[in-house]
């Protein structure tokens, strides 16, 4: 049983001599994912749903057993994954981690509304709808997607710090335009939280002109907020644009790491190019940016092995 577990665990991982095999699941399983979200969107049209409702059923149904199934086969695997076989805990409390992290729990939201209306006689509309939240299963196959899952998680402190100040200058916001207009337009800056739509409005410099100061106070006020909320807006997008930008930095780096420890006596055996393949393929980088990097490696290594004056070994 547990060999048989390692050897699923390397099919999802696409690891070792599986890798083909897992390669070939993903984009079964994205394929799977697709044709869900393109179900879901034209199920939302009466005329197409009333039409195909049993295509539709059977699709669903057999879309959250496959999904169901994955769900199960991960938790029951994620103990030879490398990330969980170091633990020091037993076989329960890594799957509880494991169902715990971040990919699981949106493997879990992919089936959970399908399930509870299974489960429950009502109709659910609010649950059909949350069936598109699927798509976020494509996070765990896209490597761009984990690049700005982890990129998130690295800036999470600095995130919740900007969106703090964010939330300081939008009640600032709201109380100063209630107290210039209020009199003025009551319907519309009656109170601080009618006048808080105006506020997060213009402080995304979204501007949807239904609500606008008329007083030249008030202009003066809102052309200072409007000013104010492109620093704002900018703090939050740098924060990401940088931490996305590292992330990338870091997985080359790795990957290059990796390329100069296996490198050896100046060039790279068939098993050696399987496994940084294997690592190229996990870091989600191009084989243009793998094939760089150790065209570089090599090169470096090259000029160490031979003399720079005569060309000769040492």
């Amino acid at each position: 049983m547990r060999k048989l577990r390692q050897t699923i665990n390397q099919v999802f991982e696409a690891s070792g001599k599986y890798q083909r095999a897992g390669h070939i699941l993903d984009v079964i399983l994205i394929s799977i994912i697709m044709i869900n979200v393109v179900a879901i969107v034209l199920e939302s049209v009466h005329s197409i749903a009333t039409e195909y409702y049993s295509e539709f059923l059977i699709l669903e149904l057999v879309s959250v057993a496959i999904f169901s199934a994955e769900y199960l086969i991960r938790a029951w695997t994620c103990v030879d994954r490398v990330k969980y076989a170091s633990m020091n805990c037993s076989n329960t409390q890594k799957r509880i981690r494991y169902i715990l992290s971040p990919l699981a729990i949106i493997d879990l939201i992919a089936i959970l509304p399908s399930l509870l209306m299974f489960f429950f006689a009502i109709d659910l509309r609010f649950l059909r709808v949350l069936r598109l939240l699927r798509v976020f299963k494509l996070t765990r196959y896209s490597r761009a997607m984990q690049l700005l899952l982890q990129a998130f998680i690295d800036e999470s402190s600095s995130l919740l710090a900007a969106f703090f100040i964010m939330s300081v200058v939008l009640i600032l916001a709201s109380c100063g335009i209630y107290l210039l207009e209020h009199d003025i337009q009551p319907d519309k800056f009656g109170s601080i939280p009618a006048a808080m739509w105006w506020a997060m409005a213009t402080l995304t410099t979204v501007g949807y002109g239904d609500v606008v100061p008329i007083t030249p106070i008030g202009k003066l006020f809102g052309g200072v907020i409007t000013l104010v909320s492109m620093g704002m807006v900018a703090i939050p997008t740098g924060l990401l644009a940088s931490s996305f930008s590292e992330q990338v930095r870091k997985r080359r780096q790795l990957f290059e790491d990796a390329t100069h420890e296996k490198i050896t006596d100046g060039k790279l055996t068939d098993e050696q190019m399987h496994h940084l393949e294997e690592l190229r393929y996990k870091l989600g980088l191009s084989k243009l940016e793998a094939n760089k990097a150790i065209k570089a490696e090599l090169n470096k290594r090259s000029s160490h092995l031979f003399c720079r004056h005569c060309g000769k070994r040492p």
